[in-house]
């Protein structure tokens, strides 16, 4: 994925979310149901990120950001801003 696939991906996730929240709010899903597709989306989201960054990091070092690669979710998840 190049960094435009990747922005627009994080993109169509937070479209996401928020169609979940207003689908909770609406009574179309139940609390359990948003909570469970929106930890997956944030698992996600948090891949799409770190994959943004590190592409940016290899681009800003001389390196091929097509190097990059997504890295699993559990690794990812502990990282702090």
């Amino acid at each position: 994925m190049d960094q435009e696939q990747i922005l627009a991906r994080i993109t169509a996730m937070v479209d996401d979310e928020r169609r979940l929240r207003d689908a909770l709010t609406s009574g179309q899903i139940d609390s359990e149901t948003e909570q469970e597709r929106l930890g997956q989306l944030e698992r996600e989201l948090d891949q799409c990120w770190d994959l943004l960054r590190q592409r940016r990091a290899k681009s800003e070092f001389g390196e091929n950001p097509d190097e990059a690669r997504v890295r699993p979710s559990s690794q990812v998840e502990d990282y702090q801003s």
